[in-house]
């Protein structure tokens, strides 16, 4: 500033050693574009940076000369006219580009830069002459090259082969021939990731269920097993339960039927089999068998389902912990495990067993498909159920198989698209779908990559997950590894498994950050059994409320429950008349084709859906994660608490502050939502913080006053515990039926959770410390 001062006495005093330099600098940082007017002494160009003002004294008085003044003065004011114009036209020409995006025309371009920061942490230019692509030519390419009859030779890579069990040669097979294929794609990176599990297999000799009168008669001896099942040889009185739902358990109670060492029996569907065991043990059942729900399918009835009792995820040995190696950690066990013996059965074994029960006929709802349906047997029956499980346990190793495509501009945040690679039978529906629409996917994108222009701003990372079929084992110790960075940058999953089990409906399981994305591509993809029509027009507008809620066996349910990372889960099936097949070793190419005729376009519209996500999460500016949701969740939620208030009151307790986190995540919300507004969209270092602050949203609703050891799945609306929202509803109904039958200072933790927990995602959503509202 002192050079600059003294330049400019120098100039005003005629000073004819002294020049005037001009640079019109560009301000990237903002929308001011400036004129910038630098003022250097001539000695500069050697390289000096001043001369001491006391050399001025010692020269001669310069001669005034004041028509150059006015020629220089002129030139002053029109180099700064000329910069103000350039200025104002970029300025003009961006705020055009801005408003393009704002009034929902499609045409938001991406702009394809470098690397967000340099080496030396500087903002870096943007990389001129490149191909910009707008959304609807990225959605239309995306559409033009994905076929049909490339998504028939993945599958069949399948054929001719009886299992892929997790570990062993097949999986194995699979897994190089998927890192061939990323490696052909010429994704940037292809690696993998070794996990030693500890999983369960059948034993040397086959389980047996027997039925024991005056002698013992072998009912069935099934070549399907139950992993973590207790390995022991159990007898009791059989006693049926429906879909073994805690409300089948109650009406069960209701009649008067004692559970306490009965082998509980109970039909496939509705929760997971590890909930439906969890719920025998808690009624001290001694063991448990499950049969296929009724199907119109009488290839079926002959059908034992695979499966895994663990009421969890990951490997249930190593809780909480990456499964790198055994000999880490102390020997511990998953709370999840069943501790009883657990075994599946056929229908025709389990009609053959209702056959022999002599007491109480089943609720008319519990009948269906089921002759001769009977709850147990009478006080005086000497009918009994021996049930023996021999299954073993082997420590094993898992590859899960990765390629990614790097992001442009933030290369270190990233949506990941994964399926399921392992399968106890042929896994044609289970895991072939899935890994098919997998391998099209990055195949497609990667082509739109390298020869299409398309440079995405962020990552996408394409996953092959092994030991899905013992509980999401792969991909739980994935999120296990990795905890501590992978819910700052990874913002979406998108989940491909059992994507085609029927054609008639569609199936969707979702965070509700992603309803908004997920509706907007429904209305761009066609219905592919009606070609004139899109798939918004099938789901229909209220599509919402059939959202099915992610159970333990849906890979996606780590991701939300236990990382916080938003999924979505998208699928054809026949609501009502389930895919029989599923999990057992009937799951072939030829009883999926069976099931539907038009597999390979489902196939190609459920990859559309997935590609259409991925696409639009790393093309546009802003993170299409639609926080606001939540705040209806939240509504919704309360709406459903007023019914308490006076029960609540009743106790001495006040449900006034839960109502007020609510209130402050609404406020947040809609500040958050107008700092976006009012945000300069171009700058990527504001756009980078507000999107930070969409993505940490799921992940603040992990509850953080739980160890995620002893509660893995902290998230309290999809989560599982005593920490969730849905439990405390049910506590609370609890204190309106029976007042004494509620412990009233686990209500009030189950309170203090829920409040706390919701109040941090509204302060987290707010941003900064000082912006949070401390009015609780």
């Amino acid at each position: 500033m002192d050079h600059a001062r003294a330049a400019i006495s120098n100039l005003f005093s005629g000073e004819p050693t002294s020049y005037t330099r001009f640079s019109i600098a560009r301000q990237m940082d903002g929308d001011n574009s400036h004129v910038e007017m630098n003022l250097a002494a001539d000695e500069e160009e050697g390289g000096e940076i001043g001369r001491p003002e006391h050399l001025h004294a010692s020269m001669p008085p310069p001669r005034r000369n004041g028509k150059n003044l006015c020629f220089i003065i002129i030139a002053a004011v029109l180099l700064l006219l000329i910069g103000f114009l350039i200025g104002y036209l970029s300025y003009r020409g961006r705020m055009q580009r801005v408003n393009r995006c704002l009034d929902g025309s499609g045409n938001c371009e991406m702009t394809p830069t470098a690397s967000y920061f340099s080496d030396d942490g500087t903002e870096e230019e943007e990389v001129p002459g490149l191909r910009i692509l707008y959304w609807p030519q990225l959605r239309n390419m995306l559409s033009a090259n994905l076929s049909a009859a490339t998504l028939e030779t993945y599958l069949r890579q399948r054929e001719g082969k009886n299992s892929f069990e997790a570990g062993k040669t097949e999986d194995e097979q699979a897994a190089s021939y998927i890192h061939e294929q990323f490696i052909r794609f010429r994704l940037d990176d292809v690696w993998n990731d070794e996990h030693y599990v500890r999983l369960q297999e059948r034993g040397s000799s086959k389980n047996q269920v027997i039925v024991i009168e005056d002698r013992e008669e072998v009912l069935e001896s099934p070549d399907a097993f139950v992993a973590y099942s207790k390995s022991d040889t159990v007898t009791g009185k059989p006693v049926y339960v429906n879909y073994g739902r805690k409300e089948d358990f109650q009406k069960i109670r209701n009649m008067g039927v004692p559970m306490n060492g009965t082998i509980i029996i109970f039909r496939a569907g509705k929760i997971t089999l590890a909930e439906k065991v969890a719920n025998a043990r808690k009624e001290e059942a001694v063991g448990a068998l499950m049969f296929l729900d009724p199907s119109t399918d009488k290839k079926a009835d002959l059908c034992v389902p695979f499966g895994h009792a663990h009421l969890g995820t990951g490997d249930p040995y190593t809780p909480g912990f990456p499964s790198f190696n055994h000999t880490q950690f102390p020997p511990v066990e998953s709370s999840g495990l069943p501790h009883i013996p657990v075994q599946t059965i056929s229908k025709e074994a389990a009609a053959k067993l209702f056959g022999k029960m002599d007491e109480a006929d089943c609720l008319p709802s519990w009948t269906y498909g089921i002759m001769g349906c009977k709850v147990t047997v009478s006080s005086n029956s000497k009918m009994r159920v021996k049930l023996t499980v021999n299954n073993v346990m082997v420590d094993r190793k898992i590859l899960n198989i990765f390629g990614v495509i790097k992001g442009f501009e933030e290369p270190d945040r990233y949506v990941v698209l994964g399926a399921q690679r392992d399968s106890w039978g042929p896994g044609a529906a289970k895991a072939g779908v899935g890994t098919a629409i997998l391998l099209e996917l990055a195949r497609v994108i990667s082509d739109i990559v390298k020869n299409g222009g398309y440079k995405p701003r962020r990552s996408i990372i394409f996953a092959s997950w092994s030991a899905g079929e013992y509980g999401a084992v792969g991909a739980t110790e994935w999120l296990e590894g990795y905890s501590t960075t992978l819910h700052a940058k990874a913002f979406t999953y998108i989940n491909l498994d059992t994507a085609v089990l029927g054609y008639r409906d569609v199936k969707i399981s979702a965070s509700p950050l992603l309803y908004s994305l997920l509706e907007a591509t429904m209305k761009r993809v066609k219905d592919p059994t009606d070609n004139s029509q899109y798939l918004s027009r099938r789901v229909g507008s209220d599509w919402i409320k059939k959202v099915v809620p992610l159970d333990l066996d849906n890979a996606a349910f780590p991701f939300l429950a236990y990382s916080g990372i938003p999924v979505v889960s998208f699928g054809f099936y026949d609501e009502g008349d389930e895919y029989s097949f599923l999990g057992t070793t009937e799951d072939t190419l030829a009883n999926l084709k069976e099931k539907t005729n038009m597999l390979y376009p489902l196939m190609r519209t459920a990859a559309e859906v997935a590609g259409h996500i991925a696409l639009k999460l790393t093309h546009d500016h802003e993170l299409l994660l639609d926080f606001e949701r939540y705040s209806d969740e939240l509504l919704s939620f309360q709406e459903k608490l007023w019914h308490f208030d006076s029960h609540v009151k009743a106790l001495g307790l006040t449900l006034n502050w839960l109502y007020f986190a609510r209130g402050d995540f609404q406020r947040a919300a809609d500040a958050l939502r107008r700092d976006i507004t009012n945000s300069d969209r171009e700058n990527r270092i504001v756009r980078r913080a507000l999107n930070d602050r969409m993505m940490k949203v799921e992940y603040d609703f992990l509850s953080p006053y739980l160890s995620p050891k002893d509660a893995p799945f902290r998230h309290i609306f999809f989560g599982k515990g005593s920490h969730t929202l849905q439990s405390l509803l049910e506590s609370l109904e609890q204190l309106r039926l029976n007042k004494t039958s509620v412990d009233v200072n686990k209500l009030k933790e189950q309170l203090a959770l829920a409040t706390w927990t919701i109040k941090g995602a509204a302060n987290a959503l707010v941003g900064d410390i000082w912006n949070t509202d401390n009015e609780i």
